[in-house]
This record gives structure tokens, C-alpha cells and sequence, in this order.
């Protein structure tokens, strides 16, 4: 999450951001996963924000927290592009949320990733 919100101010977003940042130094096959989440998310963020943009109901994307922006961004990306199931992206997103942003967050993006998740369980 933290090197998807890297990318939102123009970084890379590259593990080695997150050495840097938080002196975790992962393992090959943990590197390998973050290089391809990070960049999975970069390469689809257009149509990851054309997913959350319906679902905010009164919000725009541009007033979203950034933090809280990152947060959608890596689970709507796990979902539809990495096959993780809707449920665990969804605890990982809130417990992310607990951990870095607001209080009042945590039932934000559990309403918009539940109704993401309904439209493509729909959809299947």
C-alpha cells in the first residue's frame, strides 16, 4: 500500500522505496509479488479509477484521502487482476485502513469495496 501511495505523488513505487522507507527487506518471492502489485496498479490505474469512481456515492476520486485512494486502488487491483478473493482483499483493505488512516475510513471503503465486489461477483 504504501509504495501505491508513492506512485500517487509521482514515485516509482519500487520495493526498494519501501527498504527505504520502512527497513523491510523482503524475501525473492515477497519482492517479486510487490514488484508485480505495484506495478499491476500503475499500469491499471485508469480503469482500477474507472471501478471506484461509481461506487463513491457523493465523492469524487479527487477528494478522496490519498492514503485512502491507495487502499482502493490495491484491493479493486487485487480483485480484478491478481484473483484474490473478494473477502480477503477486503479484510486486508480495513485492516490497512485501521492501521493508516482515518477512523471514519474504514466503513467508507468497506462500502465501496462490498459494492465492487457484488458488481463483479454479478458480473461472473
Amino acid at each position: 500500500m504504501q509504495l501505491v501511495f508513492e506512485q500517487l505523488f509521482g514515485g516509482e513505487g519500487a520495493p526498494e522505496t519501501l527498504v527505504e522507507l520502512t527497513d523491510y527487506k523482503p524475501e525473492e518471492e515477497d519482492r517479486l509479488y510487490i514488484e508485480s502489485v505495484a506495478g499491476g496498479v500503475r499500469e491499471h490505474a485508469r480503469e482500477i479509477d474507472e471501478t471506484i469512481a461509481p461506487c463513491l456515492r457523493g465523492w469524487t476520486l479527487d477528494r478522496l484521502s490519498r492514503v485512502d485512494l491507495a487502499i482502493l486502488r490495491l484491493s479493486v487491483y487485487e480483485m480484478r487482476y491478481a484473483g484474490l478473493a473478494a473477502g480477503v482483499s477486503i479484510t486486508e483493505a480495513l485492516r490497512l485502513a485501521r492501521k493508516f488512516s482515518a477512523e471514519e475510513s474504514c466503513p467508507f471503503i468497506n462500502g465501496v469495496l462490498g459494492t465492487i465486489s457484488r458488481a463483479q461477483a454479478a458480473q461472473a
